[in-house]
């Protein structure tokens, strides 16, 4: 079952959108969430990632301090939300999961490292 993104639209620089991703199966404490983004010609890369039962995140340099991830463990929703939006911000954004049998405190930012993709969500930041 796919992972289901929603939340992006056209905003102008300098707003905000907030991110959600639904895992309609069941997430597992062990598992990390996260976001990646990809705009066109350009590689994908990654945004952010929270571990489910740890709450511990990671970020990019490029939005720290203007995006924050956060989880929902009873809905098994998980979210960026993102302020302060920049034209450099607009891309495809990819919610995805990092399936895992064992605990760890660690974060990935490769997306290899991720095992389940979202279809994406299009944020367009105006300038």
């Amino acid at each position: 079952v796919q992972l289901q993104a929603s939340g992006g639209g056209l905003v102008q620089s300098g707003g905000s959108l907030r991110l959600s991703c639904a895992d309609p199966g069941r997430a597992f404490a062990n598992d990390v969430m996260g976001w990646f983004r990809q705009a066109p010609g350009q590689e994908r890369e990654f945004v952010a990632a929270i571990g489910w039962r740890s709450g511990s995140t990671s970020y990019a340099d490029a939005v720290k301090g203007r995006f924050a991830i956060s989880r929902d463990g009873v809905k098994d929703i998980w979210y960026l939300q993102m302020n302060g939006l920049k034209p450099e911000d607009s891309a495809v954004y990819y919610c995805v999961i990092d399936r895992r049998t064992s605990y760890s405190r660690r974060i990935y930012t490769l997306s290899e490292e991720y095992d389940e993709w979202g279809q994406g969500t299009l944020v367009t930041v105006s300038s």
